[in-house]
């Protein structure tokens, strides 16, 4: 293999990667929503949701309500949770929202996960509205979370195909 077709597929590589995070930053902006894209990781939703399907969120400027279900993220913690909106608490004229959630398999409310001293959710916690979903798509995700080598493993196929793949 000669040095230009090594710095060609080199330049494969990043193009792709850039057109990835483009179309990422781009759903971003569409959708209002920090992480478009979210994967269930526990089984607190079922029957609703179930661990490994993969939701499309959508925050809009519409306020939250009771029965949505929401994915948001708490300080201290790195992963977000998605649970249901089980009462909102609205201030009028002061355009403040209280919001409280539940996992729909769970026995109580998620009073428990917030950080101690707070009660409730403010609409900073929240990163999107679920929109849609595709069922079971999300498993690879945990698996390569729960087996950090096969990530590595897969991310090292997916160069491996990139630079040995021969054009005409």
């Amino acid at each position: 293999m000669n040095v230009r077709q090594l710095v060609m597929q080199a330049v494969q590589l990043g193009l792709i990667i850039t057109s990835a995070l483009m179309i990422w930053k781009s759903l971003m902006l569409v959708t209002g929503s920090e992480s478009p894209v979210v994967v269930v990781l526990s089984g607190s939703m079922e029957p609703g949701f179930y661990r490994g399907d993969i939701l499309f969120l959508n925050m809009g400027k519409n306020p939250i309500r009771t029965g949505e279900i929401v994915v948001f993220n708490l300080d201290g913690r790195d992963i977000p949770i998605v649970h249901r909106v089980i009462k909102v608490h609205e201030k009028t004229g002061v355009n403040e929202v209280k919001i409280l959630t539940k996992g729909d398999n769970n026995y109580s409310d998620d009073r428990g996960l917030y950080p101690r001293g707070q009660d409730w959710l403010n609409r900073d916690h929240i990163m999107g509205r679920a929109m849609g979903i595709l069922p079971q798509v999300g498993m690879v995700t945990i698996l390569m979370n729960d087996y950090p080598q096969l990530k590595f493993a897969l991310i090292g196929l997916l160069g491996l195909l990139v630079m040995t793949n021969k054009e005409s």
